[in-house]
C-alpha cells in the first residue's frame, strides 16, 4: 500500500496537500495522533485500501519523535512510504495567519503560563518538528501559489490527477439559469422545433427532432462553435485543478434545442472526459406528466 505522510509547519499548506491527494483518490486522514499510525495503516491495509495519505502536525507533541521509527517500520512491513515536510518563512506564516485570522494550534497557554504570541508559537513548533525535517522530501511553500503547490505535490507523490468530470445540462430560460452552471450557452436564437406541429410534443432526445435540427446549418455551426470553445479552454480549467465543470445550454422551454445540443456535445467529449448529462426541462416535463396520470 502507498502511504504518504504529510507533516510540517502549521500554515505551510498541509491542508492543501491533503485535499489534492484526496481529489486524486487517496484515503485521507487529518491530524492523526502518531501513536495510532501503525494500527490505522494496518487496518486500512486489511480493508483493501491501496493509497492512504495522513497529515500529522505539531499537536502530537513529544510523540512526534516516534514518527521516524514508525515510518521505517511501515516500510519494513512492505508499504511504500513517502514523507512530505512542508515549511515556510516566518514572515509568510505570519501573513497567512493574519489573512485567515485563524489561531495557531500551539497558541493555547499552559496552566499558569502566559498566552504565547504567534511568533513564539511558530518557534515552539519548529523546535518540536526539528527532528522530522530531514525525514522525507521538504517543500518550501513561502512563495508558492496554491495551484503550484498542488502541482508540486502531485509531482513528488507521483499521483495522477483525477479526470475532469464534465456535466452537460439543458435547461429552460423560463425557469431560470441553473445555480450550479459554470459556463452557460444560450441557443434561443436557433430555429425552434416547437413551431413544427408534429415535433411540438417531442423532445431533443427523439430521432425526429434530432433529424430536423441536423439539417439546419445554423444549429451545426452553434454546436461546432461551443465544441471548439470547450476544446480550447478545458485544458486551462484542468490546470486550475478543477475536477468538475458544469456546462449549461438553455433554450426557451428546455425541450428541443438545448436538449439536442447537450446530447451532441456530450457525444463529442465522452471519449476523452468523464461526462454526465442532465435535462432539467425534460425531467420537469416528465414529472408533471406523471403527476397528472
Amino acid at each position: 500500500m502507498r502511504v504518504i505522510l504529510i507533516t510540517g509547519i502549521s500554515g505551510s499548506g498541509k491542508s492543501i496537500a491533503l485535499r489534492v491527494l484526496e481529489d486524486d483518490g487517496f484515503f485521507c486522514i487529518d491530524n492523526l495522533p502518531v501513536r495510532f499510525l501503525q494500527e490505522v495503516i494496518g487496518h486500512l491495509s486489511e480493508q483493501g485500501a491501496e493509497r492512504v495519505a495522513v497529515a500529522i502536525d505539531s499537536r502530537g507533541g513529544r510523540e512526534l519523535a516516534e514518527l521516524p521509527s514508525l515510518a521505517h517500520g511501515l516500510s519494513r512491513y512492505g508499504h511504500d512510504v513517502k514523507v512530505l515536510f512542508l515549511d515556510a518563512r516566518n514572515d509568510t506564516l505570519i501573513q497567512r495567519y493574519s489573512e485567515t485570522r485563524r489561531r495557531h494550534p500551539l497558541s493555547s497557554a499552559s496552566p499558569g503560563a502566559a498566552v504565547p504570541t504567534l511568533t513564539e508559537s511558530i518557534a515552539h513548533e519548529r523546535e518540536l518538528l526539528s527532528e522530522l525535517e530531514g525525514l522525507g522530501i521538504s517543500i518550501d511553500t513561502s512563495d508558492l501559489h496554491p495551484n503550484v503547490l498542488r502541482t508540486w505535490v502531485r509531482d513528488v507523490v507521483g499521483s495522477n490527477r483525477a479526470a475532469l468530470t464534465l456535466l452537460f445540462e439543458s435547461f429552460a430560460y423560463k425557469t431560470g439559469v441553473p445555480l450550479d452552471a459554470d459556463l452557460v450557452f444560450d441557443v434561443r436564437c436557433l430555429p425552434n422545433p416547437f413551431y413544427v406541429p408534429e415535433l411540438r410534443p417531442l423532445t431533443g432526445l427523439d430521432r425526429a427532432v434530432a433529424g430536423y435540427l441536423d439539417g439546419i446549418s445554423a444549429v451545426q455551426q452553434m454546436v461546432g462553435d461551443v465544441t471548439r470553445f470547450l476544446e480550447n479552454w478545458l485544458p486551462h480549467y484542468i490546470l486550475e485543478n478543477r475536477s468538475y465543470l458544469t456546462v449549461a445550454v438553455g433554450c426557451t422551454g428546455g425541450q428541443h434545442r438545448s436538449v439536442y445540443c447537450v446530447e451532441r456535445l456530450a457525444a463529442h467529449f465522452r471519449n476523452r472526459e468523464q461526462v454526465l448529462v442532465r435535462h432539467r426541462g425534460v425531467a420537469m416535463r416528465e414529472q408533471a406528466a406523471g403527476a397528472h396520470r
